[in-house]
């Protein structure tokens, strides 16, 4: 009888070699790491701040973010990041990321690039800046909102005073022009 182990590579030992579905086995065989026993994690795993860690200064990332435990300082997710702020989580920071969910408590400026959803137990106090704004019913949110898709208001403020500025020079050139004829 031969075993069928013996012809496998050794990054792979730990998968059986018959599978009923071929599509499990390719994807268990996709996440497998190298032999220095480390586990497999999914691209779009988050990353967490656990119950009882209490993080001051500034927090950077690009992946998905949950907080549970308490940050003070600033937080800032960059690209696709969701950060979610748990039933536990007490933060105090300026917050910025695509998404962000509310559980917990925020004190400070939160900017939800696409989304801000805050549950039944979340708690804001401060400024929130997002496209979507979601508030479920006891929920606490103390502060400005601008909610909503931005337009580029600058540059429209900038058009309406160069158009104004531009009929204004022209009144004055036609009335100057009128009164020197009279």
């Amino acid at each position: 009888m031969w075993k069928k182990e013996d012809s496998k590579p050794e990054e792979v030992s730990g998968i059986s070699a018959v599978s009923a579905n071929p599509a499990t086995e390719s994807k268990t065989a996709s996440t497998t790491t190298s032999t220095s026993g480390a586990l497999p994690t999914s691209p779009r795993a988050a990353a967490c701040i656990s119950h009882g860690i209490k993080i001051k200064g500034e927090v950077t990332g690009s992946e998905d973010l949950f907080v549970d435990g308490i940050v003070e300082g600033k937080l800032s997710l960059t690209t696709n990041s969701c950060l979610t702020v748990g039933p536990n989580g007490n933060v105090k920071a300026d917050v910025v990321a695509r998404e962000v969910i509310v559980r917990g408590k925020i004190e400070g400026k939160v900017t939800g690039r696409d989304k801000v959803q805050l549950w039944s137990t979340g708690q804001v106090t401060g400024e929130v800046q997002t496209d979507r704004l979601a508030i479920e019913d006891g929920a606490l949110l103390r502060g400005k909102v601008e909610a909503g898709r931005q337009t580029n208001k600058t540059a429209e403020i900038k058009a309406a005073v160069a158009t104004a500025t531009g009929k204004a020079a022209d009144n004055t050139k036609t009335l100057t022009s009128g009164t020197a004829a009279d």
